[in-house]
């Protein structure tokens, strides 16, 4: 996989728009109460790049943001309240993969489970997609 492989994606409404250039880092899953919450799913998936690595290309801009811990902000849409990901204080950012246009890309798949003890009990990482 080349390194300028551009990934893009966006909101429900396509007013936040992103470009990340790969490759893609620390595909993973995660099912802590903030990841659950953020996508009203019992876990999220999420990849990540280095800020430097990631433009904001829609008519919107940049996504809102929401300060969900004392590093990391979560990120969506104003317009259609899309969840986009996270941008930390670390120049990182997660991007849920859901958000991708391609999400199907092997890339993505996930390497760990983070946050284990968190994910519902029904919940088996990988498993429930039977």
């Amino acid at each position: 996989m080349s390194d300028t492989m551009i990934y893009r994606g966006g909101c429900l409404c396509g007013a936040v728009r992103f470009e990340a250039t790969g490759p893609v880092e620390k595909p993973h899953s995660c099912a802590c109460e903030f990841c659950r919450r953020h996508t009203g799913a019992p876990a999220a998936y999420w990849v990540e790049f280095p800020r430097a690595r990631v433009a904001w290309t829609g008519a919107a801009g940049k996504p809102a943001t929401w300060r969900s811990s004392d590093y990391s902000s979560r990120a969506f849409c104003p317009t259609c309240g899309s969840s986009l990901g996270a941008i930390d204080d670390a120049p990182v950012v997660a991007l849920l993969i859901g958000a991708f246009d391609d999400a199907s890309r092997p890339e993505f798949l996930p390497e760990y489970h983070a946050f284990e003890d968190d994910r519902p009990a029904w919940y088996a990482a990988g498993k429930h997609l039977g």
